[in-house]
């Protein structure tokens, strides 16, 4: 590159040029050669490097390299080639300024490909990482960010060392003068870094967990988590995107533990008119036992019950003095059979039918059951069969759902004055 800026800029001369504008002009074209040139020879090793790496990967039968390529880690490596024929020419000029100024683009140059050959192996070793079954519960993706955020930090810092033309460490020791303005700089990040690790340790959270944060508008499955941020993909397909540092802050719901154990949760109550709450007649004895769920039951109970009423010498006339069978509890021990007897019911978990607290709504029986299928299409269809059978039966029983007084009931309650009147 000198014997060129030497040719050019007595070429330059002889035009007659001032000897300024020679030597200036002789260093701008000798400077756009040099750039033409490392380009060129960019492009040959680039072209030379993806062909042959290409049939050695192809070759290989490791995964790893596959990962190198696809992260353009040997692309970013063939930047070498250029890189060199920088450092190499860069002091051809006679103007000290322009060697400088060359050799600083040089020098940072070099740390750019740096850079990017160490971004691109992080995300390789993340790529690599995540076809592992460890990926299934813990994510690293938080410490390669981590990893690559002191990359970038510690690359400024060599490179503003390079500009100014100072030590690195020099720089360094005067950051301490301005650490609590980092700190808040890099807040969100430290944050971040400290619910990852807690996030991952206590293993609170790994990515497919089904989560619930109402603060955040979160409700579906983790598909990242970063140094800064956890993706969630909601159910209508739009993302939540909630800050790292939240989830250890703030209380979530993780459905991780339903989807492990044997089935899933179905609580539902049903409301009965109290008013239709009756001792069973014999006559009604007789109808329940048809039920075939319930047909041991009701003699057994019956009989429990004749033979208690007998010691205390009560009649079966006397209803209110002795114990009776009622219709609702009939009707409790049908839907406990039922359940039990359902094909998808889990009969190694809870199972209870239940009263919970009346109302002026009326009396809630609830459900407490878990179903062995866990998948959510399956599970509302399972939950809708069994409260559809629950709604048809329930008249059987001589019981009455509460429900408040729509359009219809007034309708005719009106037709039914209407003809007392007339």
């Amino acid at each position: 590159m000198k014997s060129l800026y030497l040719l050019l800029n007595d070429v330059f001369r002889d035009l007659d040029f001032l000897e300024l504008y020679a030597r200036l002009t002789a260093v701008m074209v000798t400077i756009v050669a040099l750039f033409v040139i490392a380009m060129i020879v960019h492009w040959i090793t680039k072209i030379l490097t993806v062909k042959i790496i290409h049939r050695l990967v192809e070759k290989s039968k490791t995964d790893w390299d596959d990962y190198l390529l696809k992260r353009k880690v040997f692309q970013s490596m063939s930047h070498l080639t250029s890189a060199l024929v920088f450092y190499y020419s860069s002091n051809f000029s006679e103007i000290p300024e322009v060697t400088r100024i060359l050799t600083i683009f040089t020098n940072i140059y070099f740390v750019v490909i740096f850079i990017k050959v160490v971004s691109g192996v992080l995300k390789a070793s993340n790529d690599i990482y995540l076809t592992t079954p460890y990926a299934s519960t813990r994510s690293i993706k938080g410490y390669i960010q981590l990893v690559m955020i002191l990359v970038y930090f510690i690359a400024g810092i060599f490179i503003i060392g390079i500009i100014f033309d100072k030590s690195p460490l020099y720089l360094l020791g005067g950051l301490s003068a301005i650490a609590a303005v980092l700190l808040l700089v890099f807040k969100d990040t430290i944050l971040g870094l400290v619910a990852s690790i807690q996030l991952s340790a206590n293993k609170m959270l790994k990515p497919g967990d089904w989560i619930e944060m109402p603060k955040h508008n979160a409700n579906g499955t983790v598909i990242d988590i970063s140094l800064n941020t956890v993706k969630v993909q909601n159910f209508d397909k739009t993302i939540s995107t909630i800050p790292t540092y939240s989830l250890v802050a703030d209380s979530f719901l993780n459905w991780s533990g339903m989807e492990e154990s044997e089935g899933r949760r179905i609580k539902r109550s049903i409301n009965i008119d109290m008013k239709s709450v009756q001792f069973c007649d014999e006559e009604m004895l007789e109808r329940f036992k048809k039920l075939h769920l319930i047909q041991s039951y009701i003699s057994d109970r019956q009989k429990e019950i004749t033979d208690h009423n007998k010691k205390l010498g009560i009649e079966d006339e006397s209803y209110p003095n002795g114990r009776r069978q009622t219709n609702l509890g009939i009707f409790r021990k049908y839907l406990e059979e039922y359940l039990k007897n359902n094909p998808h019911t889990n009969n190694n978990m809870t199972l209870l039918v239940r009263h919970l607290q009346p109302t002026e709504t009326g009396l809630p029986v609830e459900i407490y059951m878990f179903s062995k299928n866990k998948d959510w299409v399956d599970y509302e269809g399972i939950q809708a069969d069994i409260f559809d059978h629950i709604l048809a039966i329930i008249p059987e029983f001589k019981l009455r759902v509460f429900q408040a007084p729509s359009g219809s009931d007034i309708n005719d309650l009106s037709e039914k004055l209407a003809n007392r009147m007339n």
